[in-house]
C-alpha cells in the first residue's frame, strides 16, 4: 500500500503499535485506544477499546492513517474506517520476523519515516538468542474463568520457542483454546508460564491453580508487544523464566 505524502495523523488501534509510532515521531498520534499504556502520558485522544472502537469519532479525527491488527481489532470495525474513506494498514503478526517486517511495513512505507535505530537494536537483541539445554515443556495460561491458553501459531508462542520453552498446546486446532483446569495439571507441564496480561496474572492470582509445578510470571508487555520492548525482551523473559525453575 503506498502511504498517502505526507501523513501527519495517524489513528493506533494497537497498544504494540502505538509504542512503536510514539518512540518513532509522536507526534503524529492523534488518537489511540484505551489499551495504550506506553509510553506513559500519551496526549492523543483516546478512541475506545481495541475490540469497540468508536468509529465515529475516529473518523471526526481525519487521520491520514489507521493501524490496526487482525488479531487485536474486529473486521466490522475495519470496514466501517473504510467506507468512511480512511486509509487503514492491517498487521499481521504471529512470529518474530513478522512482528519486525510488519513494523518496517508500518513505520516506512506505512507512515513515511526513517527506519527507527530501536528497530535495529531490537533485531540484534534476538540475532543470537539460543535456547541452551532441553526445551521445557510448559502451559501458558492468559485468561482464567474460563481458562484460555496459547494454541498454535502464536506470536507469544514463537517467543517461548526462542528462549527454550514449548507450550504443549502449540499444534491445538485453535489458537486460543478453552481448556478446562483440570486438563491443564494433568498433562504433564514442567512449568507454568503466567503472562501479566491479557488478564493481570500476580503471585496470587495464579500459581495456586498449579500446585508443584514452577511458575514463572512474566511481563506480558515483552511477551506478547511487538515494538521497542523487543529489544529488552530476550534478557526480562530469560529471566523470569530462570527464576521459575
Amino acid at each position: 500500500m503506498s502511504p498517502r505524502i505526507p501523513v501527519r495523523r495517524v489513528v493506533s488501534l494497537v497498544p504494540s503499535l502505538t509504542e512503536a509510532v510514539a518512540a518513532t515521531a509522536p507526534r503524529l498520534l492523534t488518537g489511540v485506544t484505551d489499551w495504550c499504556s506506553h509510553p506513559p502520558g500519551l496526549g492523543a485522544e483516546r478512541i475506545g477499546g481495541t475490540k469497540n472502537p468508536d468509529t465515529a469519532r475516529i473518523a471526526a479525527l481525519a487521520p491520514d492513517l489507521v493501524i490496526a491488527n487482525e488479531e487485536e481489532n474486529r473486521a466490522p470495525d475495519l470496514a466501517a474506517l473504510r467506507a468512511a474513506g480512511l486509509e487503514v494498514m492491517v498487521t499481521e503478526v504471529r512470529t518474530l520476523e513478522q512482528a519486525f517486517a510488519e513494523l518496517e511495513r508500518v513505520l516506512v512505507h506505512g507512515c513515511g519515516l526513517a527506519r527507527p535505530g530501536w528497530l535495529d537494536e531490537a533485531e540484534a537483541a534476538w540475532a543470537d538468542v539460543r535456547a541452551t539445554g532441553p526445551a521445557r515443556h510448559a502451559v501458558v495460561p492468559v485468561w482464567r474463568r474460563p481458562w484460555m491458553v496459547l494454541g498454535r501459531d502464536t506470536f507469544a508462542g514463537d517467543i517461548l520457542a526462542r528462549l527454550g520453552i514449548h507450550h504443549l498446546y502449540r499444534e491445538h486446532a485453535e489458537r486460543y483454546p478453552r481448556i478446562p483446569l483440570d486438563e491443564l495439571t494433568a498433562r504433564g507441564a514442567e512449568l507454568v508460564v503466567l503472562p501479566d496480561e491479557p488478564y493481570r496474572f500476580t503471585a496470587d492470582d495464579g500459581p495456586e491453580a498449579f500446585p508443584g509445578l514452577p511458575t514463572a510470571l512474566v511481563s506480558g508487555r515483552h511477551l506478547t508487544w511487538y515494538g521497542p520492548s523487543l529489544a529488552e525482551a530476550p534478557a526480562v523473559l530469560a529471566a523470569a523464566l530462570s527464576a521459575a525453575s
